[in-house]
């Protein structure tokens, strides 16, 4: 079965070489967002009872100061998911250290769009 890999990275200045060493592993693409989590929004907005709970499109063009990085990928059944997970820590530390990132893995019943060659024995 495919899996969906996911990364958010507390470093974005690190994803050039998270995409190196994710290209290296064989991952076949990667999709980029800048992003900001719950602890990034308390801390530069504080604790506040009035936040919208939709945020006005201004405040989502407004530049943050320390954006995180989500990146994902889906990549095919027996993918070498240890070694993408290796690779990723060498560049960015234990991922069981605080202020590193996350990186999750679900996996994904149906993919269309996936190159043929990468599906691994699947029509």
């Amino acid at each position: 079965m495919a899996q969906l890999i996911v990364l958010v990275v507390d470093n974005p200045d690190l994803t050039p070489d998270i995409l190196n060493a994710w290209v290296s592993v064989g991952v076949p693409g990667v999709t980029m967002l800048d992003s900001a989590g719950l602890g990034h929004a308390v801390a530069s907005e504080g604790a506040r009872s009035d936040l919208p709970l939709i945020p006005s499109l201004a405040s989502l063009l407004r530049p943050r100061e320390d954006p995180s990085r989500l990146l994902f990928s889906v990549v095919p059944d027996g993918f070498a998911l240890e070694a993408l997970i290796i690779a990723t820590e060498q560049i960015i530390g234990s991922l069981e250290q605080p202020d590193t990132g996350i990186l999750f893995v679900v996996p994904v019943s149906q993919v269309r769009g996936l190159h043929p060659h990468l599906r691994k024995g699947h029509d």
